[in-house]
């Protein structure tokens, strides 16, 4: 290797780009080859005019409790993940695979007969305790069970380069705004070496999304039914988002003081007075969501959302209650599930997971927390989390006294070797580790946007990707069949 590449080491971790005996993965030869004609000098001014697409775009994400600034541009390295078809075959399916099961087990959980807790496949007192439980969602239905309308589902490679799932997001799962953005500008600071490869598109995802938000209308919708993304407004992370989505499906963004709610009908205030609403993609938390059922204090929501709902007159998606299925300790049973509802062995298995209610199992971790990863079962964003190879001896004590106080807050795992990625630092390329985060659409049918967000640590060593704790982002590239050479 030589240029960009020149010293660039796997330490040891799976490489995306570089194999074991130091050679470039077939799929990456063609976009390397055309990297190393670049002088670093080259690579900076293409990060400039990145950096200014961005910032024209308004392409941003919030820090919250963050002195420096509440919003940042998003960063995006240059290099891109390249996914050969083959590969993304397997990922396809067992993310589908995965979405499917998932949107069973709520539907029966909430309108069923509640078959999985009935049988032990997945203990009731757990599903009761999930903070995203809602007992308020019982009885309320959504057409052909599609609960989780978008899905996230965040995989990992392995050290022996095996796709895992590290967790899954069903309730506001957001990050695909970044997708489609991601590509436009690499279309505009790359646009030869993306000409060269045959990638499969993204920009069909608004499209996707109100197709699939059209086919969850209730009945009395029409033919023609309207769809409105709700936004708890401008003050909110991933805004920026909401207006993209908004603008890309041609729907009206909208907050909850747009809204009322009549005889149980869901109308939008317009010029033209009031319009009836049929479909609401929602980006606010349940909590928020009806200060008639939920928190009486909330000014985002829409007094009497829930009761028109229940009258099925309106399509909440994503559902309300599917915090539930995405509770850090029910998804250890996930694989569980999709043998009980789908009678299949699963594609993409779990990370080893403990559960730490389990005297057995808790006393193992306490024993190893400083070998372990330990996460909060409710929260997001990498909060909250103990990386036990890279804590010190007070942050691994306060962590056994937070577990030892609730053991159903928390769940270990053992640390993934997450795969690396050579990135963008300085003049030359270091390996940093990523993940990936492929979106599913369900309506009728459970459909993967090719690619989705692949997040990078950009601090060496770090295993956190997420943007809120100095995470980016690359662009991911997944080939179409005619250059599959892996």
């Amino acid at each position: 290797m030589s240029g960009l590449l020149a010293g660039y080491t796997t330490d040891g971790f799976f490489d995306e780009v570089v194999d074991a005996d130091g050679a470039i993965r077939p799929h990456y030869r063609a976009l390397i080859d055309r990297l190393r004609g670049f002088t670093p000098e080259e690579l900076e001014r293409r990060e400039r005019v990145r950096d200014a697409l961005f910032r024209t775009a308004g392409i941003t994400f919030t820090v919250y409790g963050d002195d420096a600034g509440v919003e940042r541009t998003f960063p995006m390295d240059l290099l891109p993940r390249v996914i050969p078809a083959g590969e993304w075959r397997h990922v396809e399916a067992g993310v589908i695979q995965r979405v499917t099961a998932l949107n069973r087990f709520l539907e029966d959980l909430y309108v069923g007969e509640q078959a999985a807790v009935r049988d032990g496949v997945v203990p009731r007192w757990l599903v009761h305790t999930a903070s995203g439980f809602r007992r308020e969602a019982f009885g309320v239905a959504v057409p052909h069970a599609a609960r989780c309308l978008v899905s996230g589902v965040d995989l990992v490679r392995d050290e022996d380069g095996h796709y895992v799932v590290l967790e899954d997001n069903l309730r506001n799962p957001s990050g695909i705004s970044y997708v489609l953005e991601n590509r436009a500008a690499m279309t505009r600071v790359l646009p030869r070496a993306f000409s060269e490869q045959r990638v499969r598109p993204v920009d069909h995802y608004g499209p996707m999304l109100l197709r699939a938000l059209q086919e969850v209308s209730p009945p009395s919708a029409g033919e023609h039914p309207t769809a409105v993304v709700l936004t708890p407004g401008v003050f909110n992370a991933a805004y920026f988002e909401h207006v993209f989505l908004a603008r890309q499906m041609g729907i009206e963004l909208v907050e909850g003081r747009d809204l009322v709610v009549e005889d149980h009908v869901v109308h939008m205030r317009t010029t033209q007075g009031l319009k009836r609403v049929d479909v609401i993609y929602r980006r606010i938390d349940d909590d928020f969501l009806d200060p008639v059922v939920f928190r009486p204090d909330s000014a985002l929501g829409v007094p009497g959302l829930l009761s028109a709902a229940r009258a099925g007159n309106v399509t909440i998606a994503n559902a309300v209650g599917n915090g539930v299925a995405d509770d850090k300790a029910v998804y250890a049973f996930v694989p569980d599930l999709i043998r009980f509802y789908l009678g299949e062995e699963p594609i993409l298995p779990n990370v080893q997971t403990y559960l730490l209610w389990d005297d057995e199992q808790r006393a193992e971790v306490l024993d190893r927390l400083h070998e372990l990863v330990v996460k909060p079962v409710a929260e997001s964003g990498g909060y909250g989390m103990l990386i036990g190879p890279h804590a010190t001896e007070a942050e691994v004590a306060a962590m056994a006294r937070q577990v030892q106080d609730d053991p159903r807050g928390f769940i270990a795992q053992e640390v993934v070797g997450l795969s690396r990625h050579p990135t963008l630092v300085g003049d030359h390329l270091g390996g940093r580790h990523v993940d990936l985060r492929p979106f599913a659409i369900t309506g009728e049918t459970v459909e993967v946007v090719p690619g989705g967000l692949t997040r990078v640590a950009l601090r060496k060593g770090s295993l956190v990707v997420n943007s809120s704790q100095g995470g980016g982002s690359k662009d991911t590239w997944v080939l179409e069949e005619e250059v599959d050479r892996c």
